[in-house]
This record gives C-alpha cells, structure tokens and sequence, in this order.
C-alpha cells in the first residue's frame, strides 16, 4: 500500500520586523495568531552581513512558558542568563533552551562584522509544564548527526525520529537527531540540504503537525512550489515528498500538538490572561525566575 504524502495546505511568506535592540529579523510563522502550528510558535531568520542589521542584539529579557531553540548558521553570538549560564553558538551550532518557569537572558553579536545568519524557533510547552524550572543545552556543530540519504541529498538531524529514503525506495530504519530529551510536543528537527534534480522522503510520525521553511533556492512539495523564505504548513500524512530543481535548502519540524488555549504577551507563552497578568507581576516584582 502506497503511503499518504503531505501537501501544502497553507504558504505563509516570511515578513520584515525588527526586535530586541533593532535587529533585522524575517519572521513567517507567529506573525500572528493565525500563522502559529500547534506546537509550534514562531520562526525567525536572522540573516545579514550589514552590521546594522544585527549589532545591537538581544540586551537582558525574560521569558516563560515555551522553548526556544537557535541554530546558527554563520557568525557568533554569546548568551547568557541569571543562572550564570553562558554559551558562545558559531556556525552550525544549536543552542535548546527551556524557559519553564522564567528565564532572564541576553543574546549579543560577537563580531563587529561580516555576514550572521541563523535561525530561532519557539516551541510551546503544555500547562502542566509551563512552570517547570528552566534548562538549556549548549551543542557543537560537530555533534550534530549529518546523513547523506543518496547523492545530492544531505540531512543535519537536530531532534527527533525521522526515517529518510530516496523516493520509491524501502527505509533502512529509523535515525534519531542529537537531541533526544524527552519533551511533550515530540519534536522533530531537520535542516535538508538537495541539489538540482534531487528529492527525498521524510517520514515521521502521521498525526504530528508540520511545516517547512525554505532559506535557499525553491523546493517542491506535491503540486506546490514554495520560493525562498515560505513556510509551507503541511497536512496530515505518512511521508513528505521534498523535491528541487535547484540548490535549496529546507527546515522541516514536526511536533505533537497540545491543543490548549494559547495566550500570549510578548515573551511570556501561557493559557489564560490571568497566567500572563501573573507573569507580568512576577517579571516586577523580581520573582518570575524563583525555583528556576
């Protein structure tokens, strides 16, 4: 029995905004709520050789009730927290961060010029976890799991269980990306590198909610073109079909959805108003990293 094939069921095309202290961002999903994926949130690229772009960073500033995860791809940046944690990401580095209860950290460029380019998810997290103490983990590119599915398809596996064929060919089992923390929204992480005429599988769990970015070139998914710098919000599925006539590049994440009620205040991610009025109080009053 031939399996079922995702298609796009939405493209969103990223947008211009600036954040933290002025950066240069493109955001496609969380430009709002009707661009979010359960679980996931928002995506950002960051990506600029103009140091005016990205100089300024991201000073000190909280966060509650999600995960961010930072991949970079070229540059370097520091962060630090008020736990005293501190970790330099350079080019093809991850950084996975659990804000739970509260977090308090700063993001700073540590070039002065050249080209920075990257990436930040925001991965929700289910109420009963919202306030769970806050943890991160630094990773080196080198640790990152990178197969070569067949010539001209490569895949950086950062999180998750995927397995990847050629299309038309039988699975030889299941691969696991670097991170393999257990996490309610079971996500999934991959960045999918083709050349000219290539194309792979990627399958993953059916009833997991998904939807890829495209950085370079075009990809192909069913009877949908998806240019550079599109999500494509995917259906329900056994296997996604990613084909390209030219040198793209392609994030593809998966992740179990919680379909709870989301309410959102900047960088505070919880269910009620009266959760995020709470976080608002804490954040005064000094006490929304207490316990983390």
């Amino acid at each position: 029995m031939k399996p079922t094939y995702r298609q796009v069921r939405q493209l969103i095309p990223a947008r211009a905004v600036s954040e933290g202290a002025g950066v240069r961002l493109f955001r496609s999903l969380g430009q709002s709520a009707g661009t979010r994926l359960d679980p996931f949130l928002m995506l950002d690229e960051f990506v600029s050789d103009n140091p005016n772009d990205y100089i300024a960073g991201f000073p000190s500033h909280p966060h509650r009730g999600f995960e961010t995860v930072t991949y970079m791809l070229h540059g370097h940046m520091l962060h630090e927290d008020h736990m005293g944690n501190s970790g330099h990401l350079r080019a093809g580095d991850v950084q996975w961060m659990t804000a739970g209860r509260g977090i308090i950290h700063s993001e700073m460029p540590q070039q002065q010029e050249g080209l920075m380019h990257g990436f930040q998810l925001w991965i929700n997290l289910p109420g009963k976890e919202k306030m769970t103490p806050a943890f991160y983990r630094d990773a080196a590119a080198s640790e990152i799991p990178k197969h070569e599915v067949c010539q001209g398809v490569s895949i950086r596996h950062i999180a998750g269980t995927a397995h990847y064929l050629p299309s038309g060919e039988e699975s030889t089992g299941f691969f696991n990306g670097l991170d393999q923390r257990p996490r309610s929204s079971d996500p999934l992480f991959l960045d999918i590198s083709l050349s000219p005429g290539s194309q792979c599988e990627i399958r993953f769990a059916s009833e997991h909610q998904a939807f890829c970015y495209v950085y370079q070139g075009k990809a192909e998914i069913g009877e949908h073109s998806i240019p550079k710098r599109h999500a494509a919000n995917l259906s329900e599925g056994e296997t996604c079909l990613i084909k390209s006539q030219t040198e793209t590049r392609v994030l593809l994440l998966a992740g179990k959805p919680f379909l709870e009620p989301i309410a959102q205040y900047g960088p505070f991610v919880m269910n009620t108003v009266d959760e995020i009025d709470q976080a608002l109080r804490d954040y005064r009053d000094g006490r929304l990293t207490e316990s983390s």
